[in-house]
């Protein structure tokens, strides 16, 4: 996919990167420090697309007639999101939390040109196997998901074995909502 306009990725996952590339753009990859900060009563459909607005919106100062791609990815069980873990023990009890049950991963993405600003989000349906204690225990000490919501890579082992079934696009889960993207950046496309 050939574009028009320069793309920048906000984003340093190597995940996000990789489907961009997969999907022949060509991308800079610039990040912004941003406080993932949202009000306490935002819904939470509404809360990735919230802060890939606020990554965006470190932009609008210098953005010139670049595309700026934002994202950003919740694990949502019982009404609580579950962040990236701080460290190996809350990654053990937020994998245990999801073992045997479904849960919802919501990838929002916010695609900023000097023109508009076009946010969306979309949803997917996981249903993970029960995990046993060694499972778990051994996809922290060996992948240390600390950069992933949720403590978990759908395309890393644990997804592996783990899900049992998706309800909705894998590549959202990984992080990206490939067919939702492409739409928004489709107008920017060079057509020979």
């Amino acid at each position: 996919m050939q574009l028009t306009r320069p793309l920048v990725l906000a984003s340093n996952s190597p995940r996000r990167q990789q489907l961009l590339r997969e999907m022949g753009c060509t991308f800079r990859v610039d990040v912004r420090p941003t406080d993932e900060v949202f009000p306490a009563d935002m819904p939470v459909t509404e809360v990735p697309a919230f802060l890939a607005r606020q990554k965006a919106d470190r932009f609008r100062d210098d953005l010139g007639d670049q595309l700026v791609l934002c994202a950003d990815t919740i694990v949502v069980v019982d009404h609580d999101i579950l962040n990236k873990p701080a460290d190996a023990d809350e990654a053990v009890k937020m994998l245990r939390r999801l073992s045997g049950r479904p849960h919802r991963v919501i990838t929002g993405v916010c695609l900023l040109s000097a023109e508009q600003t076009v946010s969306f989000i979309d949803e997917v349906n996981v249903y993970f196997n029960p995990l046993d204690d060694y499972e778990i225990q051994s996809y922290v000490e060996k992948y240390r998901p600390f950069d992933k919501a949720g403590a978990y890579g759908v395309q890393e082992p644990i997804g592996m074995i783990g899900i049992q079934r998706i309800e909705g696009s894998f590549y959202t889960v990984m992080g990206l909502p490939v067919h939702l993207v492409y739409q928004a950046l489709k107008r920017y496309e060079v057509r020979i």
